[in-house]
């Protein structure tokens, strides 16, 4: 080991490990563990790849969809709140036609990215050929959680603007 070399180790190891860190590494794993996000058996056939994902397109909507009835409540309330405190409803939009489409758009999207997770698959299985193999079981995964952290993001940006500005400009009705 070049001296170089020594003193990177020597400094690495007094980075802390954060618990936050080790907690969402042991949900990750416990995630993985779930049989949803495995397979069985390695796939033999394209169709055995093309099934595996489309058995999960319904589970991967009730939790993208869960996620999204959560944002909307979220927005509702922060919007009722806001409305109340500040005389403006932040985070509702103006017109319920708009809300309906955007969600409408939203899901077609997320289901689209979805099959583009089978596609890459196979693409990848043909490219890389056994190196790919868990290719899949980490692209559901990631995809998966990605998405409905995603489909998240509006409330949590929702309610940061409306506590900052109920904080910066107080109570007005």
């Amino acid at each position: 080991m070049t001296k170089v070399c020594a003193r990177a180790v020597w400094q690495w190891s007094f980075i802390r490990f954060d618990y936050s860190d080790a907690m969402l590494i042991k949900a990750l794993e416990m995630l993985t563990c779930w049989p949803l996000f495995r397979r069985a058996r390695p796939p033999e056939r394209t169709w055995d790849v093309i099934a595996w994902w489309e058995s999960r397109r319904i589970p991967y909507n009730l939790m993208v969809g869960a996620a999204g009835i959560a944002t909307a409540i979220v927005m509702l309330v922060t919007g009722f709140v806001t409305e109340h405190v500040l005389g403006e409803a932040i985070g509702v939009p103006g017109s319920p036609f708009f809300a309906i489409v955007a969600v409408i758009g939203y899901g077609i999207m997320a289901n689209i990215c979805f099959t583009g997770g089978w596609v890459l698959e196979l693409l990848s299985r043909r490219i890389w050929g056994t190196r790919a193999e868990a290719f899949g079981d980490i692209a559901f995964t990631w995809g998966t959680l990605c998405s409905v952290l995603l489909t998240l993001v509006p409330a949590a940006i929702t309610l940061v603007v409306g506590a900052f500005r109920i904080l910066a400009e107080g109570w007005k009705h």
